[in-house]
């Protein structure tokens, strides 16, 4: 079973790839099951959800929780476990330092005033599965929220290790002088007070200010070399859609009056209420969208 090759950090991108090891001898049960690793000195943990069924070569889904989240949490909020049944999947839940990710720009926590490399983390843990995984390594995908969602990002950014990302209720941060060759979909509420659509400054305690939802979109289908996007709106979905060479995309889905959330995803007032996050949006599933759209695209 060949492992997903690591990509080095591309010029421009803040940290640099250690070595990882560590964690013993390792195997993927069917079901939830946890794991560790170790990178940059550091032991980190991850979840993994084998389906029952997996083809010959299967895809990969890391999914990163938000900020004060955790890789449990996402499991049990966002219901990317029924996905990965019904799609044949794998899906990946690292946990943050702290409950956070070093994304660029100072964002968030302890791991960006540490200088944690998250991304040599998750690029380590996507190939330490592929070690015991017959994994397609044209078929890895990243996607998350709010922090997590900002990490996506900068695993575009900073490796060619992913065919495609999804964050939601995110911006780009830092720099990004060197954007791999991916298909993205992004889905953002024009009401999101903590990472505001229209960029600038935001609530909550991470102070996200990065650039405007759709300026990251456009900065993505320019480095897509995609053509002008077919725009339709539906109720309170405006979804923009730009077609790009070797089948790629770059997706925009904007709800009109969602906040800071997961659309469809597990309401909990109480969690919402401690770390900022609005009630999940009606209007679609974004989890069922995301994978959709993973599904119709490998890496080229």
């Amino acid at each position: 079973m060949a492992a997903v090759a690591l990509v080095a950090v591309l010029a421009g991108c803040r940290q640099s790839h250690q070595e990882a090891g560590g964690g013993g001898a390792m195997s993927v049960p069917v079901g939830s099951s946890t794991h560790s690793i170790v990178v940059g000195g550091l032991t980190r943990s991850y979840i993994v959800y084998r389906p029952a069924v997996l083809p010959a070569a299967a895809p990969p889904v890391v999914m990163l929780h938000g900020g004060f989240g955790s890789a449990r949490e996402a499991e049990k909020s966002y219901g990317w476990d029924a996905e990965g049944e019904a799609g044949h999947f794998l899906v990946v839940y690292p946990n943050g330092l702290n409950r956070a990710w070093n994304a660029g720009g100072g964002c968030c926590g302890t791991p960006a005033k540490n200088g944690v490399d998250d991304v040599g983390f998750l690029t380590a843990v996507v190939a330490a599965v592929s070690r015991v995984v017959h994994v397609d390594a044209g078929r890895v995908y990243a996607t998350g929220i709010s922090n997590g969602g900002i990490m996506a990002y900068d695993l575009a950014c900073c490796t060619a290790v992913f065919a495609a990302i999804g964050p939601d209720s995110a911006t780009q941060l830092g720099g990004c002088a060197h954007p791999a060759r991916l298909s993205v979909i992004a889905i953002h509420g024009t009401a999101d007070k903590n990472i505001p659509y229209d960029g600038g400054g935001g609530d909550g305690f991470a102070h996200i200010d990065g650039p405007s939802v759709p300026a990251v979109n456009a900065l993505w289908r320019h480095a897509d070399d995609c053509a002008a996007p077919a725009v339709r709106t539906r109720a309170t979905v405006t979804t923009s859609v730009a077609r790009c060479p070797a089948g790629r995309a770059v997706e925009l889905i904007t709800i009109a009056g969602a906040g800071h959330q997961w659309p469809d995803g597990a309401s909990s007032p109480v969690v919402q209420k401690l770390f900022g996050l609005d009630p999940p949006s009606t209007a679609l599933n974004a989890t069922e969208v995301i994978w959709r759209f993973f599904a119709a695209h490998t890496a080229n």
